[in-house]
């Protein structure tokens, strides 16, 4: 179903949700306008995938939701935050996944996973343990030991993914993260991607400039327009998960990527 924006959250009437975002606008020192007037509900547990043209502001909006770039204009509230810190603010309990892994070459894969519960203060034991998990989660048991030179590409973002994991955030932020993997390789880690979804119940915000990409993963689709980026339409997947290949190969599946097609395609003209 393609809904107008708006359309997703009248369909959640009565539900809280965990981030809400309002009139929300980026303008760069240069003058550039990244953002304009963006408004969306993300809830709890949900994937939604970002999707537009290079330029849209996708990526500035995943920054601004986890404060690594301020707003010029707008708010970005979280209702649904369990607890806050000391002066009262909400806790963000965000994971980032960025278009490249950006690990330390320096250090092996269990030291690169380890960073952040090291960085929260987490005992050296108890921190190799759960990153020793999650390692074995994503596919790399065996390969704690090893350099990111001595990972191919696909295992490197598995590493980035695992340790943006490692801290079980409520949000997992992901920034494009396979644009740059060839398609074998890519389809595995959607695939593995919502496994992990599932079984983490994490509200997961995936931005991608592929709908073939965007429908196999997404529960909701935002489509968005460039120059000034904003909000243009939604678009609802209601296939079952778990999915596979039969749901790629399904004629449900080529109607969603027409009617995402459709969607974007309005988005670049408008």
């Amino acid at each position: 179903m393609l809904a107008p924006t708006g359309g997703a959250e009248q369909g959640r009437a009565g539900k809280r949700p965990l981030v809400s975002i309002r009139n929300l606008s980026k303008q760069f020192s240069n003058g550039t306008l990244a953002l304009r007037d963006v408004d969306l509900d993300l809830y709890p547990g949900e994937f939604v995938s970002l999707l537009g043209p290079s330029g849209c502001g996708k990526s500035t909006l995943l920054r601004m939701l986890s404060d690594l770039s301020a707003p010029s204009a707008g708010t970005i509230d979280w209702p649904g935050a369990e607890s806050g810190d000391a002066y009262g603010n909400p806790e963000h309990s965000l994971g980032f996944v960025f278009q490249e892994p950006t690990l330390m070459p320096w250090a092996v894969t269990l030291d690169n996973v380890t960073l952040p519960l090291r960085l929260k203060g987490m005992k050296k034991p108890e921190a190799n343990e759960r990153a020793a998990a999650m390692l074995e989660l994503v596919g790399l048991k065996g390969f704690e030991g090893s350099y990111p030179r001595e990972l191919s590409g696909g295992m490197k973002m598995r590493v980035s993914i695992a340790r943006a994991l490692v801290t079980e955030p409520k949000v997992l932020l992901m920034d494009e993260p396979f644009a740059a993997l060839d398609e074998i390789t890519r389809h595995k880690l959607n695939d593995d991607l919502l496994m992990l979804w599932q079984r983490n119940k994490f509200t997961a915000v995936f931005v991608t400039h592929s709908v073939f990409e965007s429908v196999y993963l997404s529960e909701r689709i935002v489509v968005m327009a460039a120059r000034p980026g904003r909000v243009m339409s939604e678009l609802m997947v209601d296939a079952p998960f778990p999915r596979d290949n039969l749901f790629r190969t399904s004629a449900e599946y080529a109607h969603l990527c027409r009617l995402g097609s459709d969607a974007l395609k309005k988005a670049i003209d408008a």
